[in-house]
């Protein structure tokens, strides 16, 4: 057992530090041993605040400072048991120190190498997972993320070094690929994860539920102990909890669910296993409803967590301490998700300044080398031999994964008016009513995030907008010349049999881009496929290289209308900021279904909610916004008396409108029926114009005509925008006239 607590500056006497006994402000006893072989280097790279170190193995101190660690090499520097001394040569000296207070790691790995596939996924790494910390792994796609998480879990055996598991502690696990081997109901299934005293559970609710008759005697008798000993309920009703929030059904099959659904059952499983928990990409095909439930319990009922997660807004509320693998080794910063991009790039800017002095001094010395025997006047073997050490020190180092490089094709124009709903509703022939008649108008270059609980019919309100369904009442109109790219989330535009480079390519060998052939293996290295990667089929790919490639197959297809369906499942953080980048600078419509909400706060204008009750509101910004201008939820019951609305007032029937009115309400129906002409006119002109202006000798023939076809282009735009301002403005008086003859 090791102890540390929170870090304290204070002075030391010289009489204290003689006596290496040091005492704390707060009365903690810190002994000083260990510091001597410590002193000199900190005099050379002095240690400042906290950030600058961390505690190690065992409880002995480490500083993270990236200014002794070679290029490429994880930090590896001296530490000391539980004080580290800023080095001043006279007294009082200052202190930094942690008072003492019991910790100790759960799980430790300790020198361990993991080799998967003929690739290095982890080279001697250490890490020490501690009771009460919530460590997020994070990583490019494709680094071994996965992998460490099978070996803290046990799945995975290490090539070398070892793994240090507290006795009689266990972890729930919720791993990457659901296992083949679950069956049975999903009660029985998620109770699995207690082992023997899920077996009881599971007996145990087939009694509650009548169907006990299915049971053994063995297993009922073990059943009704269970009950009896008031736990088993208890238990019982954290597993249907579990089940419930997620939105599965306890009697449901596990063979015929979905494979979202099948995940959500591992979670359900890892939740009732253990207050430690061991959580991979935990998020994926969850809605936001449920995210923040998930949020809620891990803070409350969880002690000690390790999870992977790309979800930014989730990773920032839980993390208490970053885990990066990048490059076969692990590099840990104890600090927020924000403060670690910071300390990541600092590292990153640091591990270049010194690779860059190495590659520097490196090409000095095979300089020397070549000037001949003669030239150099020695042999100087000694400097040969470091030179070798040097060569074989540059081969070993590993350059760091390059980034996507994304750009969309971009169709011509679309019109002004991209998508209009007009009191649009959706039902299935059984009756079944998705949502209530809604209407909207979607314009060139808004970008639209479409939220709401899984199963609300997000899906099936892109379809209806795209024209692929018909609404059963109301009506759906689309402007000119849309040229629209789907990403489905089912991915079922990829062929799982063919190759990487068929997808993409069809067969041929390019594609073309934005008017100019590549070849398609150069196009997909853009999208971080290496050679090796190339005619792999697709079903070998992970989840984020499937989506990676169909964001590769969707940008070779030149498009003014982006529809996408779940993009951000499985994608690296870097990767998911320069989408962000390329879809911020599209200059055309995006229609997006997403449950990350830093994305949608990042990137969409107006956010439409399918919020449950059959309705679809439409609110201006994204997520953050839609939490404010939402209703409020309907208050719980209080016995305090609420003060009476004031009585409406007395209806006095019917009437007619006035005569001034009824002219008002013709003159307006017909102005609303020549306004889709009137519209389309423009935007017909305005194609005309734009291709006389693509016209390569149009301005030497005549300047002033082009200048003046340039200004009548922008004019047309404000004429549409200001047409679609009035279509607005008139529907809204036809039914202030209209309401007001039914209900006065």
């Amino acid at each position: 057992m090791a102890t540390r607590g929170a870090l304290q500056s204070f002075s030391v006497s010289k009489e204290s530090w003689n006596k290496r006994r040091i005492i704390t402000p707060d009365g903690e006893l810190v002994e000083r041993g260990g510091v001597n072989e410590f002193t000199s280097w900190i005099t050379e790279y002095p240690i400042k605040s906290e950030k600058d170190f961390e505690i190690g193995k065992r409880g002995r101190i480490r500083t993270v400072s990236a200014a002794r660690r070679a290029p490429g090499r994880p930090e590896r520097p001296p530490s000391v048991p539980a004080a580290l001394f800023l080095t001043q040569q006279t007294f009082p000296r200052s202190v930094f120190a942690y008072p003492a207070r019991e910790f100790m790691a759960l799980l430790s790995l300790q020198g361990v190498t993991l080799n998967l596939g003929g690739k290095t996924l982890l080279d001697t790494v250490d890490l020490h997972v501690e009771q009460g910390e919530r460590v997020c792994l994070v990583g490019r796609n494709g680094v071994g993320k996965s992998s460490l998480m099978a070996l803290l879990s046990g799945d995975l055996t290490p090539d070398g070094g070892t793994i240090v598991r507290t006795p009689g502690v266990t972890f729930g696990h919720m791993p990457q690929a659901v296992p083949d081997h679950w069956s049975g109901p999903v009660f029985g299934v998620v109770a699995s994860g207690l082992g023997k005293e899920g077996e009881a559970l599971a007996a145990a609710h087939l009694i509650a539920t009548g169907r006990e008759d299915q049971l053994s005697a063995a297993k009922l008798a073990l059943a009704r102990d269970l009950l009896q000993s008031g736990e088993g309920w208890e238990r019982h009703g954290d597993i249907l909890e579990a089940i419930n929030q997620l939105g599965l059904d306890p009697e449901a099959d596990f063979a015929t669910l979905s494979g979202g659904n099948k995940r959500r059952v591992a979670l359900a499983r890892a939740l009732v296993a253990s207050e430690n928990l061991l959580l991979d990409e935990p998020t994926n095909h969850l809605d936001i409803k449920t995210i923040a439930w998930l949020e809620d319990f891990l803070v409350r009922r969880v002690k000690t967590f390790v999870f992977i997660s790309h979800d930014r807004a989730f990773v920032r509320r839980l993390a208490t301490r970053i885990v990066e693998v990048d490059r076969s080794q692990l590099y840990s910063y104890a600090c927020t998700f924000d403060q670690f991009l910071e300390r990541r790039e600092e590292r990153l800017d640091a591990e270049e300044k010194q690779a860059a002095a190495f590659d520097k001094k490196l090409a000095q010395e095979e300089a020397w080398i070549r000037q001949g025997i003669k030239a150099r006047r020695t042999r100087n073997m000694g400097r040969v031999r470091a030179l070798q050490a040097m060569r074989s020190e540059r081969m070993a180092r590993v350059s760091r994964q390059g980034v996507v490089s994304m750009l969309a094709q971009e169709a011509e124009r679309s019109g002004k008016l991209v998508i209009e709903a007009k009191q649009a509703g959706f039902a299935y022939p059984d009756g079944y009513r998705v949502f209530n008649p809604f209407s909207t108008i979607i314009q060139r270059g808004d970008r639209i995030g479409l939220i709401g609980n899984n199963g609300v019919g997000k899906t099936t309100l892109l379809r209806l907008l795209l024209g692929e369904l018909e609404p059963t009442e109301g009506s759906i109109r689309h402007g000119t010349r849309l040229e629209v790219s789907y990403f489905d989330q089912l991915r079922s535009s990829l062929d799982p049999e063919k190759s990487v480079m068929d997808n993409v390519a069809n067969g041929n060998d390019t594609v073309t881009i934005n008017g100019q052939q590549r070849h398609v293996a150069s196009y997909l290295m853009d999208f971080l496929f290496e050679s090796d990667r190339l005619r792999v089929p697709v079903h070998t790919l992970s989840g984020g290289e499937r989506n990676r490639l169909l964001l590769a197959k969707l940008f070779t297809m030149p498009s003014n209308l982006l529809v996408l369906d779940e993009p951000t499942n499985d994608l690296d953080v870097e990767t998911l900021e320069l989408l962000e980048e390329l879809l911020a600078s599209y200059s055309g419509t995006v229609l997006m279904v997403s449950h990350d909400r830093e994305f949608l706060d990042n990137l969409v204008t107006t956010t439409l909610a399918l919020e449950g009750d059959g309705q679809v509101r439409e609110y201006v910004g994204g997520y953050t916004d839609w939490l404010r201008q939402r209703p409020e939820p309907v208050a719980a019951h209080t016995d305090k008396p609420k003060p009476k609305p004031l009585a409406p007032p007395a209806k006095i029937g019917p009437r007619k409108l006035t005569f001034k009115e009824q002219r008002e309400l013709q003159m307006l129906k017909d102005e609303l029926e020549a306004l889709p002409g009137k519209i389309a006119a423009l935007e017909d002109e305005q194609h005309t114009l734009e291709d006389r202006l693509n016209d390569p000798g149009f301005f030497a023939r005549d300047p002033d005509g082009f200048n003046a076809t340039a200004k009548r282009i922008s004019e047309l735009d404000d004429e549409q925008t200001a047409a679609l301002q009035r279509w607005e403005d008139v529907e809204f008086r036809i039914a202030e006239l209209e309401g007001k003859a039914e209900d006065k």
